[in-house]
């Protein structure tokens, strides 16, 4: 089983079109005001016609209303939809339930007691992402290119698969992989020249050094 790679915070034709040619498994467009990655519906939903289906959409949101949510499934019909903010087991068995969409949450980690919380997730999501907790202060939860320490999640068994997100790049995401044995990668900042800014040669050289890295099926 190969490596699963997203690229997330897909902003442009450009960074779109390299993500495809790259053979990166899932697209991400962050509908999220505070992230430098932010889209417009209108932008989002071109953005969206131009990657459906030559991968899987992936749309991102954090802390938001149902309103809010229908209207980005409604402008993009991603094939997952990622909350990425402080949304409780129940407001995400909330928002599966009047939805029906495929979810995606992000575990925010600093350290191994921040995984105590996982089980309370995975009957009402379909994947499951590991994200460096934010530093104190900050305006967003994530997206801050910070990684964490990538060891707490080696020998872990999860219900769900689930992506490594926080601090990945080209040099160092088979490292990452190595150390956690994650079956999927996920990078945003890590494929950029500035925040929001994606260079086409590093999406290239990051989902070529996911696809050699070495991921160790587990087997029970």
């Amino acid at each position: 089983m190969g490596i699963l790679v997203k690229i997330c915070g897909i902003n442009s034709a450009e960074a779109a079109d390299a993500t495809v040619r790259a053979g990166a498994d899932l697209g991400g467009l962050v509908f999220h005001p505070k992230s430098p990655r932010h889209l417009s519906l209108d932008a989002g939903r071109a953005l969206a016609d131009r990657l459906r289906g030559k991968l899987r959409l992936v749309a991102l949101v954090a802390n938001v209303d149902d309103e809010m949510i229908s209207t980005v499934l409604r402008a993009v019909n991603p094939a997952f939809l990622q909350l990425h903010g402080y949304e409780t087991p129940e407001r995400v068995s909330q928002i599966r339930a009047r939805f029906g969409v495929p979810l995606i949450k992000a575990i925010f980690v600093a350290d191994a007691a921040d995984l105590a919380s996982v089980a309370a997730y995975e009957d009402a999501v379909d994947m499951l992402l590991f994200d460096a907790k934010a530093p104190d202060g900050a305006a967003r939860p994530g997206g801050h290119g910070a990684p964490f320490d990538w060891k707490l999640l080696r020998g872990r068994t999860f219900r769900r698969p689930w992506l490594l997100a926080g601090g990945l790049n080209p040099a160092n995401v088979a490292r990452a992989v190595a150390a956690s044995n994650a079956p999927g990668v996920d990078v945003s900042s890590g494929v950029e020249t500035a925040p929001g800014v994606k260079d086409v040669q590093m999406i290239a050289d990051f989902v070529s050094a996911a696809r050699s890295a070495r991921y160790v099926e587990a087997r029970s």
